[in-house]
């Protein structure tokens, strides 16, 4: 009998663990949120495009190709 006393107070502590550890990750939840929603937006596509940037691969800069031969 003292083991299944030991086995249901084990349950109980990792039942206890899980709930612990699902509401440490709600609040990193809403943390974040939080943070994305004080944070300045990401810029559109159109702005990309005015700063000189597009989507996508760009060329290396002239000095990375004198730097490092590809022979």
């Amino acid at each position: 009998m003292a083991q299944k006393a030991r086995a249901t107070f084990q349950k109980r502590e990792k039942e206890r663990a899980r709930q612990q550890k699902q509401q440490a990750k709600a609040q990193r939840r809403v943390a974040a949120k939080a943070q994305r929603a004080s944070s300045p937006p990401h810029m559109e596509d159109d702005a990309l495009e005015i700063a000189g940037m597009g989507p996508g691969p760009h060329a290396l800069p002239a000095p990375w190709h004198e730097a490092h031969p590809t022979d």
